[in-house]
């Protein structure tokens, strides 16, 4: 068995078994495939297929998790010009063991470097994991095998494993493993940065969900919402929506989005929201008034440079009739169902979205909803596609809704939202929807 240490030196003579510029090729090939891959999954399995059968016919990850367990994460065999996943070889390992001297043992640990074949596990184990690799050298007939330690900036995070079999004449050397940890180091830095990457997603979804309100009680008013994060977490961002009583008896109404895709944005929402609801309690001022009062007081003293929003007024009147004030600051106009199925667009009181700095006046537009009609406020993830106009994400939102506009109103939030979304959306997505009662008794 033989070793490398954490002060050998990196260079670069080339294998017997690679070229030197195809090494070079390898190495900057890696590289590309891990930076330009957030995916952390499918980046590994690409570098895997970089290297088989290129440099051997099999490759196995095992990850040290956050909580210290290791896993068995990825197997692949190239076979007959194909690579095989082999998840029956895949699954949990049991711990690391500070005194193991066995190749995988020390390389998990990070202390070196190793080369190893199925003798080296022949004698008693000790420990399980030494078991697990005598079962991976039985079952998959490995003569020969390179494994290093993969090391992210702060930590150990894994060890990769090349092994040959029977079929390759060309044992691996001191040389392979140069390249082996060039290729470890640099999955290392991957695999850091994207579970710094996923912790903070986490974070934004948690608080993206706490954020979110819970809506109020309103006589014969059915209200719901939706909040669809986004299928890459990277865009988890600032979508909101809101709906709180007024000193005056109403119900504000608001749907929104901050821009941006972070962690930032998704608290930038929280400092907008809660700034409006401050308002808009404070002030029985109509809705466009309030909107002016945030916008001006966005630069000033919060972090968000520019926001979209709609913020409206509901209320019914002695005739039971539910009027409707709204104002918009550059978001996607509301939709309006009636029970038959007829749809419109409510796109009067268009303003510029909040943090432009240039002033325009402001005004509201105001509606009787029609009884048993339903209000659909959304943000742009559910209308906007990267390979279709607005226009048609909008027709497309609209036809939906109308087919849906029998439907109890928790079933037509579900049906929109699976319906209508783009397939090629990677946005997350708020929506509020409100159905007024059917029209009160002559």
């Amino acid at each position: 068995m033989s070793d490398r240490t954490d002060q050998d030196e990196a260079g670069f003579a080339a294998p017997a078994s690679l070229p030197a510029l195809e090494r070079l090729a390898l190495l900057a090939d890696t590289t590309a495939q891990l930076i330009s891959n957030i995916d952390v999954d499918e980046a590994l399995h690409r570098v895997v297929a970089l290297m088989l059968p290129r440099l051997a016919d099999w490759a196995v990850i095992d990850l040290v998790t956050e909580a210290d367990e290791v896993s068995r994460h990825l197997v692949v065999q190239a076979e007959q010009g194909k690579l095989v996943r082999r998840e029956d070889l895949q699954g949990p390992m049991p711990p690391v063991s500070e005194d193991s001297l066995m190749p995988l043992s020390r390389a998990l640990r990070g202390v070196a470097s190793n080369l190893a074949g199925p003798e080296t596990y022949q004698g008693t184990p000790d420990t399980g994991i030494a078991v697990e690799q005598r079962r991976l050298f039985q079952t998959t007939g490995i003569r020969t095998a390179a494994i290093a330690p993969i090391r992210g900036p702060r930590e150990v995070v894994g060890a990769l494993t090349l092994g040959r079999s029977a079929a390759s004449d060309q044992d691996f050397t001191a040389d392979d493993l140069t390249l082996l940890e060039d290729i470890a180091r640099r999955v290392g830095l991957a695999l850091e940065n994207g579970r710094h990457y996923q912790r903070q997603a986490q974070v934004a979804k948690t608080m993206q969900r706490y954020l979110l309100p819970q809506l109020p009680q309103l006589p014969g008013v059915a209200m719901t919402a939706r909040y669809l994060a986004a299928p890459d977490a990277s865009h988890i961002g600032g979508d909101w929506y809101d709906a709180f009583p007024l000193q005056s008896g109403d119900t504000a109404l608001v749907i929104g989005d901050v821009v941006g895709h972070d962690l930032e944005a998704a608290a930038g929402m929280a400092q907008v929201r809660n700034m409006l609801r401050a308002f808009a309690w404070a002030e029985d001022r109509p809705p466009h008034h309030i909107v002016e009062e945030l916008d001006h007081a966005l630069a000033h003293i919060t972090d968000v440079r520019m926001a979209t929003m709609i913020l409206g007024r509901l209320k019914p009147d002695a005739d039971g009739q539910w009027h409707l004030r709204w104002t918009s600051a550059g978001h996607p106009p509301p939709l309006l169902v009636d029970h038959n199925g007829l749809t419109r667009y409510l796109d009067e009181a268009r303003g510029l979205l909040l943090g432009t700095a240039l002033k325009q006046a402001r005004t509201d537009a105001h509606i009787v909803l029609p009884p048993d009609a339903t209000l659909v406020l959304y943000t742009d993830g559910l209308i906007e596609s990267r390979t279709h106009p607005l226009d048609t994400g909008m027709e497309n939102l609209r036809r939906h809704a109308a087919s849906l506009a029998h439907r109890p109103l928790d079933t037509f939030a579900d049906q929109l939202l699976r319906r209508a979304r783009p397939a090629d959306n990677d946005d997350d997505v708020a929506l509020l929807a409100i159905r007024v009662p059917s029209a009160p008794p002559a």
